[in-house]
Order: structure tokens, then sequence, then C-alpha cells
């Protein structure tokens, strides 16, 4: 592969493939805290743009190195994915139902839940490190930090979204984010399965 400009194509495109993930998360996230900072929602979609720039590297790493491994792990790819979705966007359903509509700050996204959603994301990107395997090291880079400016933008936007209609929907909010996780969960599944 050489540095043209299909390559920059490529890999924005690449990035907005696997950002829809971490878009709809985003705008459950924001479905789920209407009330939150610029600086917060910056922070969150760093995150996620971090993880899906660190997922492709560590799956071109695997593919220069340890490849059977990789391969033995990708089968559970889907599983995992279900699970901490599920996790999550159960216990925000959970504090929805339990928490009444009057609650300030029940639907605040704390750290933990804010790193598994971004492995959860994030996590069948590790895939592309073999689509990307025929790069060299630096092009590898490159790709991956396309792939988390899209990604940041992607998010930042559904973060806004899902904050302009969370202030519409007021308790509801966080029900409907928790659906949208456990939705997100089952189609990653449901995909990585079939």
């Amino acid at each position: 592969m050489s540095w043209n400009f299909m390559f920059f194509i490529n890999s924005a495109l690449l990035g907005v493939g696997l950002a829809m993930d971490a878009f709809s998360v985003s705008m459950a996230n924001g479905l789920s805290e209407p009330r939150m900072s610029r600086r917060r929602q910056l922070g969150i979609a760093g995150v996620f743009a971090g993880f899906q720039a660190l997922m492709p590297m560590i799956g071109w790493i695997c593919v220069h190195t340890i490849v059977r491994y990789f391969r033995a792990f990708e089968k559970l790819i889907p599983w995992i994915a279900l699970f901490l979705l599920a996790w999550i966007g159960g216990k925000m359903l959970y504090d929805g139902i339990r928490g009444g509509e009057g609650e300030e700050t029940s639907g605040r996204l704390t750290l933990p839940a804010l790193l598994i959603q971004g492995v959860a994301t994030s996590i069948d990107a590790l895939s592309v490190g073999f689509t990307i395997a025929d790069y060299a090291l630096p092009m590898a880079i490159v790709c991956a930090l396309i792939i988390a400016v899209v990604t940041f933008f992607i998010c930042a936007a559904g973060l806004r979204i899902g904050k302009r209609f969370g202030t519409r929907l007021a308790g509801r909010a966080q029900i409907l984010g928790g659906i949208i996780l456990i939705g997100i969960g089952l189609e990653i599944f449901l995909t990585g399965i079939f």
C-alpha cells in the first residue's frame, strides 16, 4: 500500500463504519444526561476515539506477532460486546425505572461505565488490524489516527443529538438509553455470530 488519496479516503470510510456503534452509544449517553457540559461531551467523544484508534493498532500488532492467538479470541468478540453493553444498558434501564423523573445525577455516566462502553463499541475494530496488516507501521498509525478523528466528530454529534432529545424526553431518557445500549449489544452479537 502506498501513500495516496485512496489511502486517506479508505481510512476515513473505515472510521465512519467503525464509529457507528460508538455514535449510537453516544446518543444514548446524551439522552441519559441532557445537561452534559461541552467539556464532558468532548471528553467522552475523545475516549471513544481513543479506543477506536487503539484497537486496530492492537490488531495490527497481533497480526505481526501472535496471530494464531488472536484468531481464537476473535470468536469471542460478539459475546464480549453483548455482555458489556447489556450489562451497562440493563443498569441504565434499572436506574431509569427505579430512579423516577426528578433525579439529577441518575443518568450521569461514570468513568468505569464509559471505559466499558469504549471497549464494547471498539472491540470489533481489532479485526481491522487484519485489514491494515499489509501497511507499514507509519501507515497503520496514520490510519488509526484518521479513524480516531472521524470517530471523535461522529461521537460528538451523537452526544449533541442525544442531549437535545434527552432534554425533551426528561425522565424517560435513561430508560431509552438503556434500551438502545442493549439493542446495540444484540446487533453486534447477531452480526458477529451470523
